[in-house]
Parts: structure tokens; C-alpha cells; sequence
């Protein structure tokens, strides 16, 4: 039943508690217990809103930073990523793997902001090696939902 409440969850966070008994042939007060259950032992973090800020009047820029570290003796890259996730425009960290060592997930108003940061806070670091910036030019999918609709022509057909 956890594997099935979760990719529920996973796609609407906001499913009603008596609808999704319903859909798993549960009592609500089963899946109320389970999803508590989850939140007390870390399998649920968090319930977040996915917003498509290309509709909205708010400037933001989401850039993915690769960066590239030596590893710290017994700690590994769990400290500098600590020092990393810190930092409130940081939206994720990821140990990766490839070329670069962590792939750092960040918002800001704007390309300077961020590069900014780049520059004056991440490069800066201690065992930080070096980094790459990529902009999120356009979302077209994110969390499993589509954000960008395909187009469709809509002019009128003329036939011969």
C-alpha cells in the first residue's frame, strides 16, 4: 500500500484523503495513519507547488551548476554540499556522476544575480574546483507535468 500512496502523493499532493482510500479499497483513517507514518519517518519530506513562473509578472532565472570538488578525507562531499545547500536560492543539491562531483539547482531574479553567486560565494569556496552554469531557457516538463503545450496551427485549412 506505501509504494501505491506515494505515487499517488507523487503526482497530487493535494488528492483528498477520502478519494484515495477509495481508489485503494482502504478506510481513510488506514491511509491517514500510513501517510503519517511516512512523515515521521522521513519518506515524505515535504509537499511543494509546482508554479510555471512563465505566466506570472515575477523575474526568475533557474540555473543547474555543475561543480567539481575535492572530496573531503572521511567526510566525503557531504560538508561542502552542507555549505552549499545552505544558502537560500539554492533550491537542490545532487552528488552526480561524471565530470563534475555535485549539481547545484538555483533560482534568482536574474542571469547577474546568479552568476553572482557563482562567482562571489560558490567559486570561492574551499575544495571547489571549478563550475559550469546552464540557464533554464524554457521548462517544457518538470515533477512528471507537462508545462509547455504542444503547439497547434490554428490557421484555417484551404483546400484547392
Amino acid at each position: 500500500m506505501r509504494e501505491q500512496i506515494l505515487a499517488i502523493l507523487e503526482k497530487n499532493s493535494r488528492i483528498d484523503l477520502k478519494e484515495l482510500a477509495v481508489l485503494l479499497g482502504v478506510e481513510e483513517l488506514d491511509i491517514v495513519n500510513e501517510i503519517a507514518a511516512m512523515e515521521k519517518e522521513g519518506i515524505i519530506c515535504g509537499y511543494h507547488t509546482l508554479i510555471d513562473w512563465e505566466k506570472t509578472s515575477i523575474d526568475k532565472v533557474t540555473a543547474l551548476i555543475e561543480v567539481r570538488v575535492t572530496p573531503q578525507r572521511g567526510q566525503g562531499f557531504d560538508n561542502i554540499a552542507e555549505r552549499i545547500y545552505k544558502y537560500p536560492e539554492v533550491t537542490a543539491v545532487y552528488l552526480i556522476s561524471g565530470a563534475y562531483d555535485l549539481l547545484v539547482t538555483l533560482d534568482g531574479k536574474n542571469l547577474r544575480e546568479v552568476s553572482r553567486f557563482v562567482s562571489d560565494k560558490l567559486s570561492t569556496m574551499d575544495y571547489v574546483l571549478s563550475t559550469a552554469t546552464h540557464f533554464i531557457l524554457k521548462k517544457y516538463k518538470d515533477h512528471g507535468t507537462i508545462l509547455a503545450k504542444k503547439y497547434e496551427d490554428e490557421r484555417e485549412k484551404v483546400s484547392p
